[in-house]
């Protein structure tokens, strides 16, 4: 079976069968196709509860939501065509097809990647800041979002128009930034994109949680009550978000190492099968987020259950519980605000 178009990579010009059995083409096709469904469906969920229930519309939620498009956007235009493309064993979308998959897969994990970066700075203001000294607002997060789709647009555009290109990679049934090209301007693409696009989000994050869990370790020394209370819902937060940077950074860092180790060593070889690993791992992330945010959000869980359920809510009690979080948790991010403008906001 041979390519539909000449491939880049110079360790194979061919998506040829041996790389893969038939048994390992559709065992793969399954477990993307399952990543993929289950993400459509859960960033799906994300979306629609948050937009129906006017009580989640904090100003985190707009960076959360806009994570749930990002993925969703990667399930539907990375890890559906990787399922077809998998179960058929070779990439049947022609040229434009991987030009299309390639670009639409780093847009929308870029654009998460951006937007993580803005949740960590808002959890780190939120924390760091309680009294309001700083202001993380709705028009803030706004900004935010709009920059990271901006700056996503920006930087992954220019393989369109010949700056850098987009190439098959691993078993060859997907497509992505072309790492092996040692043309200079291919070259000069990849270093500035590598930079700009990934260590920079990189540095904002580890920057803003590093100094979010220094702060959080000497909350949890203060025994104050009604500034603990306050705390405990901020750290309960805090907390989600960790976990939810954690996860992606573990998902996306193989697969960032090999490519910079590619770029690096130009003779380097990685065998297609092991090549093929982390770009699985990387696109199953789009399940991640929404699992550990409905499970680790008793806020969000109270209300996206009764969405599940048609109305019936086995843990109705949560819902209680999580207004109250609400009110205290924007009062944290007002300035000497009264409970009533709180719950006004």
């Amino acid at each position: 079976m041979e390519s539909p178009f000449p491939h880049g990579n110079s360790s194979s010009s061919s998506a040829n069968p041996e790389l893969l059995s038939r048994t390992g083409y559709t065992v793969l096709a399954v477990i993307m196709g399952v990543f993929s469904v289950s993400g459509i469906i859960l960033n799906v969920l994300v979306i629609v509860v948050t937009v129906r229930y006017r009580q989640l519309r904090q100003p985190l939620s707009y960076a959360l939501v806009n994570l749930a498009i990002c993925d969703l956007g990667c399930a539907v235009f990375g890890g559906l065509p990787t399922t077809v493309t998998s179960a058929m064993g070779y990439f049947s979308l022609g040229r434009v097809g991987c030009v299309v998959e390639g670009f639409a897969v780093a847009f929308f994990g870029i654009a998460s990647l951006c937007t993580i970066g803005v949740i960590s700075v808002e959890r780190y203001i939120v924390v760091c800041y309680p009294m309001g000294a700083v202001l993380f607002q709705t028009r803030h997060a706004v900004a935010g979002v709009v920059l990271s789709w901006v700056w996503s647009f920006v930087w992954n555009t220019p393989p369109l128009f010949g700056w850098g290109s987009f190439e098959l990679e691993g078993i060859k049934t997907s497509c992505a930034p072309n790492w092996y090209s040692r043309d200079v301007g291919n070259m000069s693409y990849i270093i500035i994109y590598f930079f700009l696009c990934f260590a920079l989000p990189f540095s904002v994050i580890m920057v803003s949680y590093s100094r979010l869990l220094w702060t959080l370790r000497q909350v949890t020394k203060l025994q104050v009550s009604e500034a603990g209370s306050t705390n405990r819902v901020e750290v309960q937060v805090a907390r989600m978000i960790v976990v939810m940077v954690l996860t992606f950074l573990v998902t996306w860092l193989p697969y960032a190492a090999m490519a910079l180790a590619v770029i690096i060593d130009s003779s380097l070889y990685i065998d297609p099968v092991i090549a093929t690993i982390p770009v699985f791992f990387a696109k199953s992330s789009t399940v991640y987020n929404p699992i550990i945010y409905i499970f680790m959000n008793r806020q969000f869980r109270a209300y996206a259950i009764p969405t599940v359920f048609c109305g019936w809510n086995p843990w109705a009690s949560e819902l209680q519980i999580s207004e109250g979080e609400t009110t205290v948790a924007s009062i944290t991010r007002s300035q000497k605000v009264s409970p009533k403008q709180s719950l006004k906001e």
